[in-house]
């Protein structure tokens, strides 16, 4: 395969809005749909990505001189998690392995989809991506090569896209009260712990959207307002520790570090409103769109969707989740400065978009006291499986940096020292096995419903 062809299948794969347009088109042309919908549809879907992407990009970009303000409060130094540096250093060695596991991995899970009980088509491309490079990775490290590395991986691949999902799944009937979309953001092992979490601890919590707040402060009902006020007072305090010289010579330009904090403090809130007004254009198209998909090639499957899906549902519990997340990765970045060589920092990305969303599962459970102490259990997840992620990563595990999400750290960890103790056969026998389990459970349950059938 060409690198040009490569490098095309990447691109259309790894984008999650041409890859939900294209699903979108695909589902309207088997529904058989008018041109004009199939054109709306798809352009709306594609819009709708492309309008979160933005809201991301906003957010992230107000995020990243917190986190320097932070590191230069409290003079830390360490490994910062994050996916985007870590596939970019991956990516100049693997990356024709990346791109044909991509590929054949995302066939393979719509055939598991398929043929097994786990109907969940995993629609988060640069989600796919990441993990598609750093299951490469491990592989490579364990000598496989050729046919087989790209095999295995495929394999590994479609079934990770497809049982992560599930996982997630009876807590997403919970947020959005049905079962038509399933969730697909690869640290899912901190939500589902987050869940299990406030169902211990929430009992009698009320939800974090039946805040009462005196009369007077009935203008924080408006999660907008609320996000705004307060990311303010936590950037204004960030930006004192700090200081004004550092703030006004490293990161404002010379604007009084007071304003430039309010500022980003006010572009996070906007960046949030931007993320939520296109999950909602793009519920409002993929759903329908997505039925063709579900009835035709792979009947009652779902579509899994990137995290910001459930924000809508429990906005308050999106800015609870990432302060306390933030909190239990601080909290964290401490126990290992005391025990460990390697210091996992917080980093602020991480923490919002994990921790935002595991506060809307421990909502969903335990209401705030759900969703204050889920979203800290994910904050000291996603400080301390990294440590143990590392040593597996061969020389990325040397980079400055590694996958910032619970679930790469856990698939990493159990593929990488299977392939540790049982070498490269030991791994693509075990890989296999795990694909082949599903598939037996759905054949054993269908020839017991074919029996029942008969005797009755």
């Amino acid at each position: 395969m060409s690198q040009q062809l490569l490098k095309f299948i990447m691109d259309v794969l790894s984008k999650p809005a041409v890859l939900i347009a294209l699903i979108a088109f695909i589902g309207l042309i088997v529904q058989k749909k008018p041109v004009s919908e199939i054109i709306k549809g798809t352009t709306k879907s594609f819009l709708g990505f492309i309008v979160i992407g933005a809201g991301a990009g906003i957010l992230v970009g107000a995020l990243e001189p917190f986190g320097k303000m932070f590191e230069a409060a409290f003079n830390v130094s360490g490994v910062v998690p994050n996916n985007e540096a870590i596939v970019a250093m991956a990516l100049t060695n693997y990356g024709e392995a990346t791109a044909l596991i991509m590929f054949f991995g995302m066939i393979v899970n719509i055939l598991i989809a398929r043929f097994t009980h786990l109907k969940y088509i995993f629609l988060t491309g640069h989600h796919t991506l990441y993990m598609a490079c750093m299951i490469g990775v491990i592989l490579v490290v364990a000598k496989l090569q050729g046919f087989l590395l790209i095999a295995v991986g495929s394999l590994a691949l479609g079934l990770i896209m497809t049982v992560f999902p599930a996982l997630a799944q009876p807590t997403m009937r919970k947020i959005t009260g049905d079962d038509k979309v399933a969730f697909a953001h690869f640290s899912t092992v901190g939500y589902v712990l987050s869940a299990w979490t406030a169902k211990l601890v929430g009992k009698g919590s009320k939800s974090t959207e039946d805040i009462n707040f005196p009369k007077g402060l009935g203008f924080l009902r408006d999660s907008s307002v609320t996000i705004s006020l307060t990311m303010s007072v936590l950037y204004i305090l960030v930006a004192i520790l700090s200081g004004q010289h550092y703030v006004e010579t490293n990161l404002s330009d010379g604007l009084n570090f007071l304003v430039y904090a309010v500022i980003q403090a006010i572009t996070f809130a906007a960046g949030v409103f931007i993320i939520l007004s296109g999950v909602r254009l793009v519920l409002a198209e993929i759903l329908p769109a997505f039925k063709g998909i579900s009835t035709k090639i792979v009947p009652n499957a779902r579509p899994a969707l990137d995290c910001p899906v459930v924000y809508p549902y429990a906005p308050n519990a999106v800015i609870i989740g990432f302060f306390c997340s933030f909190l239990g990765g601080i909290v964290g970045m401490g126990v290992l400065a005391l025990t460990s060589s390697v210091i996992i920092l917080p980093g602020v990305v991480p923490h919002f978009f994990t921790g935002a969303t595991a506060g809307v599962f421990g909502n969903a459970n335990g209401g705030v006291r759900g969703a204050t102490i889920g979203s800290f259990v994910n904050g000291l997840i996603i400080t301390f499986l990294p440590v143990f992620l590392m040593p597996v990563l061969g020389d990325l595990g040397f980079a400055n940096t590694t996958f910032s999400d619970a679930d790469f750290a856990v698939s990493g960890i159990i593929l990488g020292n299977i392939a540790n103790k049982f070498g490269s056969i030991g791994i693509s026998v075990a890989v296999v096995i795990f694909v082949l389990i599903p598939i037996i459970v759905k054949l054993f349950s269908s020839k017991k419903s074919v029996e029942t059938t008969e005797n009755m």
